[in-house]
């Protein structure tokens, strides 16, 4: 059965390496039969929350401020996975995915008691550390995160040594990633 796939790449760096894992990723879901739509939120002006509780009154455009999330809000509603695509900033999501990510809150409002949609998800990571201790914090919160969200994981990807752009080109995190997205059902 065919997914419907969003990727929020959160990358600052047009074609960098998390550019890459995402691409990659994305070739092997489409080539499994899966539709993903996929935004650069390097491109979005999306502003941070303004913890405001004042979204959830219209589904189509949850959120009080309207910026770059009314492009993702629609894709985000339909998608049946989310793919969480970012370079390891200071040992977690950059900014740009995080701001992203805590303004979806406007669509939990939406819902009775502030309920996420359900959904599965993917977490593609490119850092310049590559030992398996690097990761640790980022994975203990991506975990923490899908646990309260009652979201499944269907996978990690973790492309450590790759700092520089085009550092992850030949790396086998690149068919890890589309072998990722061509194994989703």
């Amino acid at each position: 059965m065919s997914k419907k796939i969003l990727i929020l790449n959160g990358s600052p760096r047009k074609n960098g390496n998390t550019a890459a894992l995402a691409g990659a990723f994305a070739d092997g879901a489409r080539e499994a039969g899966h539709t993903t739509t996929s935004f650069a939120l390097r491109e979005l002006d999306i502003h941070p929350c303004f913890g405001c509780f004042g979204g959830g009154k219209d589904p189509h455009s949850p959120c009080v401020q309207k910026d770059g999330m009314e492009r993702i809000y629609p894709a985000y509603r339909e998608a049946d996975i989310l793919v969480l695509a970012s370079p390891m900033y200071y040992w977690n999501f950059s900014g740009q995915l995080k701001c992203a990510f805590d303004r979806l809150f406007a669509v939990a409002e939406c819902n009775a008691g502030y309920a996420n949609p359900r959904k599965d998800c993917v977490m593609l990571m490119a850092a310049e550390g590559a030992d398996k201790d690097n990761f640790e914090p980022v994975l203990h919160y991506y975990e923490a995160l899908l646990r309260h969200m009652g979201w499944k994981n269907l996978g990690t990807v973790l492309a450590g040594g790759v700092l520089a752009v085009g550092d992850i080109l030949g790396k086998p995190a690149l068919e890890e990633a589309r072998q990722l997205g061509k194994s989703l059902r």
